[in-house]
Order: structure tokens, then C-alpha cells, then sequence
């Protein structure tokens, strides 16, 4: 009987202690650990310039390259929002920055602002369909397009599996699933008021 109310008590203990800690996990100050906020005055201000949701541009960077500035891909691309090089220098030509180094292309204030701009022309170009400008910031513009225009991809977030880079459907999931987590943990926060041609989701679904 003892050995039978050891294995009760340890088992009352282990329930108990599971259910403590599903319960401290799914706490809004716990999620913020993983999900955190960090250049929110940078996302911001930079989302409003361009009518994005900042809370989609957490959402990237937390995907790309978790918030560290530094980060440099196997294929090069640079800084929190992980942009080509040669594509940030596209864009800082339309936005009359000059021609930028790596360097200055790693730095926050820099890249966010070539980031959201490239993420709102995307938003812009595929007329606000979230997944389908997701999709393209990370597997390129012009071969989306193409995946449309040849009925390879629906452009639907539940058809995702049409998408034929397994790195892009990954994206797609990673930062939809962090935008659902964003907008849950700060969307009530009163500085995050929308800005203008915000598209927002309220939770993962299809478009």
C-alpha cells in the first residue's frame, strides 16, 4: 500500500505541477518572452510612413531573424528584416537614400525602413493579399507572380502546400502564425492604433 500511495502522491504532484505550468505559459507576460517587441519605436513610426500593420513587420523580423541586428544569411541577406543587398539598394534608390554599404543596410534605423517600404509596395502590387505579399517577400516578386499566373499556387494560405519552395512555405506558416500571436499579445495596446490600408488578420484563417 505504501508504494501504491507514493505513485498516487507522485502522480497528484506531477498533475498539478503540469497543469501550473501550462497555465504560466500561456500568460500574456510569458508569451511576450517569445514574443517580444524590441525597435517598437522604429517598427512604428516606419509602418505608419507606409500603411503597414507594425505588428505584421514584428512578425517578419521575429521570423527572419529573431530581433538580431547583425544577422547575416548563408545567401547574404542582412539585418533584422533580412533584405538582399541588392534589393535594399533598389529600394533605397526609390526611397532617394544614396547608395548604402552592407554596413548601413545592418543598421536598424536602415533596415527596417527599406524592409516595411518593400513589404508595403508587395501589400501594393498583389492589392492586399496578405499571403500572396508574405510569400513574395521572401521568395522574390517576380517568381509569386509567376506560381499565380501559372496556377501553381491559388495564392491561399489553406493551398499553401502548392507553394514549391518548401523554405517559402515555411515562411508563409512561421509568419502567419507570429502575426496571430502579435496581434494577440499587443493589438490592445494603445499605442499600436492602426494606421492607414492597414491589412490585418485576426486570426490564422484563408483568405
Amino acid at each position: 500500500m505504501t508504494v501504491k500511495n507514493n505513485l498516487l502522491r507522485l502522480l497528484f504532484f506531477t498533475l498539478v505541477i503540469t497543469a501550473i505550468l501550462v497555465a504560466v505559459t500561456h500568460t500574456p507576460q510569458f508569451l511576450k518572452f517569445y514574443y517580444p517587441y524590441p525597435y517598437r519605436n522604429l517598427i512604428e513610426l516606419n509602418a505608419k510612413e507606409f500603411g503597414v500593420d507594425p505588428l505584421l513587420v514584428a512578425a517578419i523580423i521575429r521570423t527572419e531573424s529573431h530581433f538580431r541586428e547583425d544577422a547575416v544569411s548563408p545567401k547574404g541577406a542582412l539585418g533584422l528584416m533580412q533584405i538582399m543587398p541588392e534589393t535594399a539598394r533598389w529600394v533605397a534608390e526609390q526611397l532617394n537614400l544614396g547608395t548604402l554599404t552592407d554596413e548601413q543596410i545592418l543598421s536598424p534605423e536602415i533596415n527596417i525602413k527599406l524592409g516595411t517600404w518593400y513589404l508595403a509596395s508587395l501589400l501594393k502590387e498583389f492589392n492586399g493579399r496578405l499571403d500572396v505579399a508574405i510569400a513574395a517577400y521572401n521568395g522574390g516578386r517576380g517568381r509569386v507572380s509567376k506560381w499565380l499566373h501559372n496556377n501553381t499556387w491559388s495564392g491561399h494560405y489553406h493551398d499553401r502546400h502548392q507553394i514549391p519552395f518548401p523554405e517559402t512555405r515555411q515562411f508563409l506558416y512561421k509568419v502567419r502564425a507570429a502575426y496571430e500571436k502579435y496581434q494577440r499579445l499587443y493589438s490592445h495596446e494603445k499605442s499600436l492604433s492602426p494606421t492607414k490600408n492597414h491589412v490585418r488578420i485576426n486570426k490564422v484563417q484563408d483568405e
